[in-house]
């Protein structure tokens, strides 16, 4: 069964320095039909104007993955960590028993703009943690390319959640599958162009929702940068 969720119909807010579109309910944007897909409980795309950001603010017993598409994304934490986040780069902050963090687009004339996702963890209380790991373009370039996993498998950042988040670019002739299991969930976001989802065409910001699959094929694309996630029911 695979469900087709519009870029449309995501709920968003503009905060003027902000613009973010929710794929899942989050602040003030709330439907109950999608408080979240598996243990995919976020996907927020953000842009934020040169000079501003969010200032310090509090997690707890999240995994949080950032994935910059353009501009950069200064990062600052209670555990030390003083980042830059290019494109290209993967973060993973895990929140376990608690973490302050600011994330900030210093450029003067630049927007940042990236995509927040939180995954549930499968284990609560643990001691936070931050790991950051560049994806170079050609490694993701008409195949998925594993950029996070419960394992740190093939140079992944490690998360401590049952779940995989894969990347890939493809465009033209470009293709890839991947095995699903049936009674796992998959979600799909198109960052950007458009792709065909099991025969299913999405258009930037659209998502695919598939259960009850045994495996994912995409082709047809065109400028495509896509996200693919393995979840739990």
């Amino acid at each position: 069964m695979l469900t087709l969720r519009k870029s449309a119909d995501r709920g968003y807010a503009d905060h003027g320095w902000l613009q973010s579109f929710h794929s899942f309910s989050f602040a003030g944007y709330v439907d109950p039909a999608h408080m979240g897909w598996g243990n995919l409980r976020v996907i927020n795309e953000d842009r934020i104007a040169p000079g501003a950001g969010f200032g310090t603010h509090g997690h707890r017993d999240m995994e949080i993955i950032s994935y910059v598409i353009s501009g950069e994304l200064a990062h600052k934490d209670s555990m030390g960590n003083v980042k830059g986040i290019p494109p290209g780069d993967v973060q993973r902050m895990s929140a376990g028993s608690g973490v302050q963090h600011s994330e900030f687009n210093h450029a003067p004339d630049q927007t940042t703009h990236f995509f927040q996702i939180w995954i549930e963890p499968n284990v609560r209380g643990i001691a936070p943690g931050y790991e950051q790991k560049t994806v170079p373009a050609a490694q993701k370039q008409g195949v998925l390319r594993l950029v996070a996993s419960p394992d740190g498998a093939h140079d992944s950042v490690l998360i401590h959640a049952d779940a995989r988040m894969y990347s890939g670019l493809f465009d033209g002739h470009q293709g890839a599958s991947l095995a699903l299991d049936p009674e796992r969930k998959a979600y799909v976001h198109l960052v950007r162009g458009t792709i065909s989802v099991n025969g299913q065409r999405l258009n930037a910001g659209d998502a695919a929702l598939l259960a009850q699959e045994d495996s994912l094929v995409l082709d047809h694309a065109e400028g495509a940068e896509v996200l693919v996630f393995d979840l739990t029911p």
